[in-house]
């Protein structure tokens, strides 16, 4: 009886474990986007040339282009914040208007994810892309996260054990104008990881990608929603006749 358990249990676990490679994890390796999307060339690929992983993720926004790009370029802690689950990566809220002061993004600026350190600006190309790049210098906590809340020291600390301590990660977001006035919105996180000598992080990588997933799904709902918050315009050959 206690063989057959066994055995049982073991099938289990395996058929477990298959649904997850063969479906979940590409389910939300690739959310939001066709095949071809995930596998197409995007800006910021060549940011981390021997990545180990790549994960694309998707959105349509019915706004054009011009209207969705101001919410990308304010993003950020201190800033606009990440339209995310706010308690986890923010101290407040995010916002729901542009922010005309954090507009002058450029190359080489630091867009932050806690008081001491964040991603910083590898490419970008007014209302097409923006490139983010962050490594193991870069996203170390400092003193200065003390000034942080405690919701944001605790991810931190988490996230410090969950990943390897030698890696490298881009994260760019893609703007791609549609004939009818809509915009597809591309995001794509590539890193590389180092040699780890804490056995338990072979298990917690996948728990920290879907983890991001869970995040980065309610960004792109987050940008979309406040994007949309503006109309579109007629068209000028189907705009009402006004009465003279």
């Amino acid at each position: 009886m206690l063989r057959k358990l066994i055995v049982a249990l073991l099938a289990l676990g395996g058929a477990g474990y298959a649904g997850y490679q063969l479906v979940l994890k590409p389910w939300w390796r690739r959310w939001g986007v066709m095949p071809a999307e995930a596998i197409a060339p995007l800006p910021g690929d060549e940011v981390v040339p021997d990545a180990m992983t790549s994960e694309t993720r998707g959105i349509t926004i019915d706004a054009p282009p011009a209207t969705v790009w101001p919410w990308l370029v304010q993003m950020g802690y201190g800033r606009g914040g990440w339209y995310s689950y706010d308690a986890v990566d923010m101290t407040g809220h995010s916002a729901d208007r542009i922010l005309p002061e954090h507009q002058g993004l450029k190359a080489g600026d630091l867009v932050p994810t806690h008081p001491g350190g964040g991603f910083v600006v590898k490419l970008i190309d007014p209302e097409k892309a923006l490139v983010l790049f962050a490594d193991t210098s870069l996203m170390q906590e400092r003193s200065a996260t003390e000034e942080a809340s405690l919701n944001l020291r605790a991810t931190g600390a988490v996230l410090e054990r969950a990943q390897p301590t030698d890696f490298a990660a881009s994260w760019a977001f893609v703007l791609e104008p549609l004939p009818d006035g809509r915009t597809r919105l591309l995001e794509r996180v590539r890193a590389r990881f180092g040699e780890t000598d804490q056995p338990w992080q072979r298990y917690t990588m996948p728990l920290m990608g879907f983890g991001v997933f869970v995040m980065v799904r309610r960004q792109l709902l987050g940008i979309k929603r406040r994007a949309e918050q503006q109309p579109l315009p007629v068209p000028p050959e189907v705009a009402p006749e006004v009465p003279a």
